[in-house]
């Protein structure tokens, strides 16, 4: 029963997704948090009274785990005030930032505060950090350190980053990380590319320059596969924590399976651009495709799909990594002229992530609410944010008014992210994203600072 207090939002929708399940509802929000859920006439003195029109449905807002945000130190690529305005344009309320491509990278205490400073005066959605494992940082007390000041957990590469600042673990520095954050039950978040393979790829490869085709071959599934195991045998010797990031490769898929079974704990997301995408239809010179590991064919890219519904991967994160038309495109003149051995590798789609998977689900008759699953409440507890990714009592009021019937022709020129290039442009999509509530406050230029996040566990206050 609601008390006498006057409240700061009621939003009522014939279809709301209520903690898993769908029916009419009020939902009604105070402080920054879902007080109430009542029926869809119910009487609630609030501030904002909003009725969504028939052809939307409110849902959670959607927790992204993998952005690239890059400010401070490459904001010409991304930057928080862009990265947020265009998370919220698609229905994310929360993303996770990677300790890469900033500069410094989140390595420290210290970076991290320069983090969060950059963070905090420019974002309209929630912002928490990930930690970043490198051969430096290891066995220093600094990743302890950032645990204890609230990172979510640690990125490291089993390959080559891309970024001279943020080197790769070799696999026995892999175990070595591995132990040491499993003495204080730490995460570990790996881009899982085995070097040696890639090596030996690079060596039976001719140069690809503007074939997509020869840079598929460069980083053949065996090179995923490999460090993959190498990921497993670390936690059956370690017992730690683990989450494999950006699966484009299906043939690992039994891999994982066997060590699930096994108890080990191990997590795995894929991306928006491998559900949507394909092979077969990437031109030669198209670097705007370019990401690592790539995108492969179409018979993998459904294998993925099954991989998803059956439990195996999961989540889904959208691995927004932007850079300039510049980097995007070098080699070449400009959009389906660059080179794949020279281009910047990363997809920019944070806007356009949701909107995707539920596209590719509703193809294949998969229901939006186990969508949202992938990417809100699945997502949300990756991280540990038992508040997010739900619509409940008690929750976050991150909300989302969206048509999921809506078709949408993507223009690149109409995107919020800070350079206009997407593998997504001109791809017709399905729903619109109608409004974003963050904290139960309308997210958009004008809105206040969201909060800057750390896990609750740490007692420490977002």
């Amino acid at each position: 029963m609601l008390d006498a207090r006057r409240h700061d939002l009621v939003v009522r929708a014939r279809r709301a997704l209520v903690d898993g399940g769908w029916r009419e509802a009020s939902v009604v929000v105070r402080d920054g948090r879902v007080v109430a859920i009542g029926g869809l006439a119910d009487e609630v003195d609030a501030t904002v009274d909003v009725t969504l029109p028939d052809d939307q449905v409110l849902l959670p807002g959607v927790v992204d785990s993998h952005v690239h945000v890059n400010e401070p130190g490459r904001t010409e690529w991304e930057g928080f005030a862009t990265a947020t305005r265009a998370a919220a344009a698609g229905g994310v309320t929360t993303i996770v930032d990677m300790p890469l491509n900033s500069i410094p990278p989140t390595t420290s205490v210290d970076a991290l505060d320069q983090k969060r400073a950059a963070a905090g005066p420019q974002s309209v959605v929630d912002v928490g950090f990930w930690g970043g494992a490198i051969p430096a940082n290891l066995g220093t007390g600094d990743l302890r350190a950032l645990h204890e000041a609230g990172v979510f957990g640690f990125k490291a590469f089993l390959s080559p980053s891309g970024v001279d600042e943020f080197p790769h673990l070799s696999t026995e520095q892999l175990h070595v990380a591995m132990a040491e954050l499993a003495d204080f039950d730490g995460l570990l978040i790996v881009h899982a590319e085995d070097p040696e393979r890639l090596d030996a790829a690079s060596a039976a490869a001719p140069a690809g320059g503007a074939a997509y085709d020869a840079f598929v071959r460069s980083r053949p599934d065996v090179v995923e596969l490999t460090a993959i195991e190498h990921v497993v045998e670390a936690l059956r010797a370690t017992g730690g924590r683990a989450h494999v990031l950006h699966l484009s490769s299906a043939t690992a898929l039994d891999t994982i399976r066997a060590a699930k079974a096994d108890g080990l704990r191990l997590t795995v997301e894929t991306c928006p651009h491998y559900l949507t995408f394909d092979a077969e239809h990437i031109g030669d010179g198209a670097t705007q495709f370019k990401c690592c590991p790539p995108i492969r064919g179409e018979a993998n890219r459904e294998l993925l799909w099954q991989g998803l519904v059956d439990g195996t991967i999961d989540v889904v994160a959208s691995d927004h990594s932007p850079s300039t038309r510049a980097l995007k495109f070098a080699g070449g003149s400009d959009a389906g002229h660059g080179d794949f051995d020279v281009a910047w590798g990363g997809i920019s789609g944070l806007e356009l992530s949701f909107r995707a998977v539920w596209t590719g689900a509703r193809q294949r008759g998969i229901a939006l609410e186990t969508v949202v699953g992938w990417m809100s409440r699945g997502t949300a507890a990756l991280v540990g944010l038992p508040t997010k990714g739900r619509i409940g009592v008690g929750a976050d009021a991150d909300l989302v008014a969206f048509a999921p019937e809506t078709p949408v022709t993507v223009d690149v020129d109409d995107l919020s992210h800070r350079n206009p290039v997407t593998a997504y442009d001109d791809a017709r999509l399905i729903g619109e994203v109608a409004a974003t509530w963050v904290g139960g406050r309308l997210a958009g230029p004008s809105a206040p600072p969201a909060r800057l996040l750390v896990r609750p566990d740490t007692g420490l206050a977002s």
